[in-house]
């Protein structure tokens, strides 16, 4: 988590002068005046949070520079090759995208079926009380 967290760090560094720059030459220009010094301090957010995450967790073998590639061999995490509920969520979407552009009714009928494919997502491997 090191490399990441110097990379969203070096962002704090380019955005902040960045900003002062266009404050600068645009005259003060609300939008971006504001704007591009505020994705600086979320950029910076994101790189405190994983700069405090390299902490607390193990060097991963990408962090070693000697490292090598079967280093890093196994599972990575658990994934559903046969769930139907990013289908669901992807449809989903597409009515909300949908109702923007038709009627705001749309967009409600979207979000209840959004949460119905999450909440499905979420609890699919689900083995205690509300397994399925």
């Amino acid at each position: 988590m090191k490399f990441e967290a110097r990379l969203f760090l070096y962002g704090v560094l380019f955005f902040v002068p960045v900003g002062l720059i266009y404050a600068a030459w645009s005259g003060g220009e609300p939008v971006g005046t504001v704007g591009i010094p505020l994705v600086g301090g979320l950029v910076g957010m994101i790189g405190a949070y994983f700069a405090l995450l390299s902490r607390r967790i193990d060097a991963r073998p990408e962090d070693d520079p000697l490292g090598e590639i079967e280093q890093g061999a196994g599972d990575q995490g658990v994934f559903s090759p046969w769930s139907w509920w990013p289908l669901v969520l992807g449809a989903a979407a597409a009515v909300v995208f949908a109702g923007l552009a038709i009627g705001w009714w749309l967009v409600y009928i979207g979000v209840a079926v959004g949460v119905i494919g999450l909440v499905g997502w979420v609890f699919e491997f689900s083995r205690g009380q509300h397994a399925h």
